[in-house]
């Protein structure tokens, strides 16, 4: 199945989707950092991305009409600071808005399905009429605004349209949902929220993929049974005290605590949240660099140092969420906090194992802004399995049906 993705940047969403099945006949990325790193693994042989044609150019500039064929998926994350926690929130206000371009996108690439993937700050309330604009934007493309027409009258344009239940050339049924990449075994507590859609043609019935892990089972298997820590050699003498935050939450599994797991915990949901340690405890101490320099951007990076608010990331949770900052994130988010109070950045490596990245993928980039493209990236297992779901369904639907293609010919 062919693909198109704008927004590129250090290539997670596109190797998920690469993955999933989709061929990328262009994606779309203007940072020259980010397109370095891509074109470096296309140097170095990495076969996911060997074949990817990568346009640096600013989306704006992209001229759609020379991608020929249909194209079954147009993907991208359109860049976060207007909407971002930490940004200005800004966004339709923000320059560096590109929904609408992703728009344009839609118009002319006419695709069978989209995906997008954003922070969870474009869910804030005082964003949520610009929301509603992007979702209804993209559910009809073809109605777009009017010169000199502000997106608050375009808006209200869009919902009597949409109400009025009249049909459209190009139309999509559009479905959002906020999503936790623990939820879905990534070792890190990431809130993203992602908007798919699939043209009204294909008469879709298509949802979100059920989540696979739980912070329940986490729990369960480091306080109740014990699995945990078997898993990784920590004896019982060795192994943390009971928080007391989750003596009442293990009371709430059952009456008590001698039943089997499967009583304990919902059943089909019964994998654990990965964490930190599950991440990387196969990788050597960055501090020893005679064992560390055998693994690529496995390199310690001193001066971390913990305070009130910037305490980094437990060993044995899944990660705070990675941060496109460096040094001065918020939280301490790229910092590693080990259970003897000692704290250190995470090294590149991994980082890019938090975001599950392969391991044969290469950042040649300095520390600093390679954590700057894995802290913008999408976590590759969450994306591969939302775009697996999309490329299975588009295969059911389209088995043995004619599609409408871009042109409206059948």
């Amino acid at each position: 199945m062919k693909s198109v993705e704008l927004f590129t940047g250090a290539g997670g969403l596109a190797i998920a989707t690469a993955k999933a099945g989709f061929h990328h006949l262009a994606l779309v990325e203007r940072d020259k950092h980010s397109c370095h790193t891509i074109r470096e693994n296309q140097q170095r042989g990495v076969s996911v991305v060997r074949d990817w044609c990568v346009h640096q150019m600013d989306v704006v500039d992209f001229d759609f009409s020379t991608v020929g064929g249909e194209i079954d998926l147009l993907a991208g994350g359109p860049p976060c600071q207007p909407f971002s926690i930490g940004g200005r929130h800004g966004a339709h206000l923000d320059e560096r808005d590109m929904f609408p371009r992703f728009f344009q996108a839609v118009r002319e690439l006419r695709p069978k399905a989209f995906l997008i993937e954003n922070v969870r700050g474009l869910l804030r309330q005082n964003f949520i009429n610009y929301f509603e604009y992007i979702t209804l934007q993209l559910a009809h493309p073809e109605l777009q605004p009017k010169q000199d027409e502000s997106w608050v009258d375009h808006l209200a344009r869009l919902e009597r349209h949409h109400n009025s239940g009249a049909s459209d050339d190009l139309g999509y049924r559009v479905t959002f949902r906020l999503l936790n990449a623990a939820d879905y075994g990534v070792p890190q507590k990431r809130e993203r929220v992602f908007i798919v859609g699939f043209r009204d043609d294909l008469n879709a019935n298509w949802s979100f993929p059920e989540p696979t892990h739980t912070e329940e089972a986490l729990i369960w298997h480091k306080w109740v049974t014990g699995e945990y820590w078997e898993k990784h050699g920590i004896s019982s003498h060795d192994r943390p005290e009971i928080p007391a935050r989750l003596r009442s939450r293990l009371q709430r599994f059952g009456a008590n605590l001698l039943g089997t797991v499967s009583e304990a915990i919902p059943k089909g949901i019964a994998s654990p949240w990965c964490t930190v340690r599950d991440a990387i405890s196969d990788l050597p101490p960055p501090e020893n660099v005679d064992l560390a320099a055998s693994i690529p951007n496995h390199v310690y990076i001193p001066g971390a140092r913990s305070y009130p608010g910037h305490t980094g990331s437990p060993l044995d949770e899944p990660a705070k969420t990675l941060k496109a900052g460096v040094h001065g994130v918020p939280g301490g988010e790229n910092m590693l906090a080990l259970p003897s109070g000692k704290v250190r950045y995470f090294t590149v490596r991994e980082a890019a194992r938090l975001q599950t990245f392969p391991d044969d993928y290469y950042f040649p980039c300095t520390w600093g802004e390679s954590m700057r493209q894995i802290g913008n990236a999408v976590p590759v297992t969450l994306a591969y399995i939302i775009a697996a779901s999309i490329r299975n369904h588009l295969q059911e639907l389209t088995v043995g049906k004619k599609v409408v293609s871009r042109s409206g010919k059948i």
